[in-house]
């Protein structure tokens, strides 16, 4: 079974976001920000294998998941919902050492 993911327009921004949070800390980090950008695409694209082999964000919520996303010392965290058999939605994602991480 194969799986079609798209990101909503928050998650699209969340990428902006980090990659971003990487060149204001350090301009000239650009190899540093690729290298989170492709851990994070690369990690995306095992949802569509396998979307429910990651852990339930919600316990009585099968379908919304968490995909962790080794990186460094920490990583990243994408919030999926799996919509239907062929479609998978990233609804947003964060690094694990925001605030507002869980």
């Amino acid at each position: 079974m194969s799986f079609s993911v798209r990101f909503s327009e928050h998650a699209e921004a969340d990428l902006i976001r980090l990659y971003q949070f990487i060149l204001d800390r350090d301009a000239s980090d650009l190899v540093l920000a690729e290298r989170a950008l492709d851990a994070i695409k690369n990690a995306i694209r095992s949802l569509e294998t396998s979307p429910f082999s990651c852990r339930k964000a919600q316990a009585d919520t099968p379908f919304f998941r968490e995909l962790i996303i080794p990186f460094g010392a920490s990583g990243y965290v994408a919030l999926f919902e799996i919509e239907d058999a062929n479609t998978v939605t990233v609804l947003a994602l964060r690094h694990q050492r925001e605030d507002d991480y869980h």
